[in-house]
């Protein structure tokens, strides 16, 4: 998703400066014609925005809070875009610790894949003032076709989890429709363009159906577009949110039983389209 985005700010103009923990996995975003930094220190200290997209609140740390990390010297006046997935209470906290050191902090997580990545239509759901979104907003609008602030730190992480919720069980409920039609011996690409035709299929199918149907001729996935082990990690996200708030999830606990079997089957790195074909491997 990094190289996505970065791939969109390079087609509209901007220079860019790119750091990873494993310099290997920025070397597409220096292929676009990015400026490798050596460190997380230099990157904000040499930039005007930073923009981070990490898998976990673990990361979070690392990248945030080493010895060369991006809060590890003042940096007045910078503003990091934070578009990691992560849990509200995180996003408060990191939030707290940037204006210590003089950064300006906003929580973006976004909706959307890949390909709406590199065409600017993500849809961005952003927690923080309403004073730093307006010096992120010519940038954030390149980069979505929707900017929605829904409050202060931790509401866009708030709202993500809320709409990324009822996608995430789709992988397991539409796993069994799957296998209540597999005696049919269907064409899957046939199959998961009905399903994008009627109401039992979200704009996910839309958007990935040709690759989901080809996972599930080949059984994996050429592309990943998220893992499962991403999935499963933002959906014990919700359930603790859900905890905090006092409230229930009970399909979103179960369905992430039956995704973490898969995952122990050895597909936690593997695309998320594939706990389809292991479903219906074994039902």
């Amino acid at each position: 998703m990094g190289t996505a985005i970065a791939a969109r700010l390079k087609s509209v103009g901007h220079d860019l400066l790119v750091w990873n923990r494993t310099e290997a996995k920025a070397q597409a975003t220096i292929a676009l014609g990015a400026t490798w930094c050596p460190t997380a220190r230099d990157l904000i200290q040499q930039s005007d925005i930073v923009i981070c997209l990490l898998t976990n609140e673990q990361a979070l740390d690392d990248v945030y809070f080493s010895a060369n990390g991006l809060l590890s010297a003042p940096a007045p006046g910078k503003l990091i875009i934070e578009m990691s997935t992560v849990s509200p209470d995180k996003q408060a906290v990191m939030a707290e610790k940037a204006s210590k050191v003089g950064v300006k902090y906003l929580e973006c997580p976004v909706g959307g894949s890949i390909g709406p990545a590199k065409e600017g239509k993500l849809i961005g759901f952003v927690g923080g003032s309403a004073e730093d979104l307006e010096i992120a907003r010519p940038l954030l609008e390149q980069m979505c076709k929707r900017v929605e602030h829904v409050g202060n730190h931790g509401a866009g992480s708030m709202m993500k989890l809320a709409i990324n919720l009822p996608l995430l069980v789709y992988w397991h409920t539409f796993a069994e429709a799957l296998s209540l039609i597999q005696p049919l011996g269907l064409d899957p690409k046939r199959v998961v363009d009905i399903f994008s035709e009627t109401s039992g299929g979200p704009n996910l199918l839309k958007s990935r159906g040709s690759l989901i149907a080809q996972t599930l001729i080949d059984g994996e996935a050429v592309i990943i577009n998220g893992t499962l082990n991403t999935v499963i990690k933002d959906m014990l996200a919700m359930k603790a949110h859900a905890q905090t708030l006092e409230r229930k999830l009970p399909l979103t606990e179960l369905a992430i039983t039956y995704l973490q079997e898969s995952a122990k089957a050895g597909l936690g790195e593997a695309d998320s389209a594939e706990h389809l074909v292991q479903w219906l491997k074994n039902p």
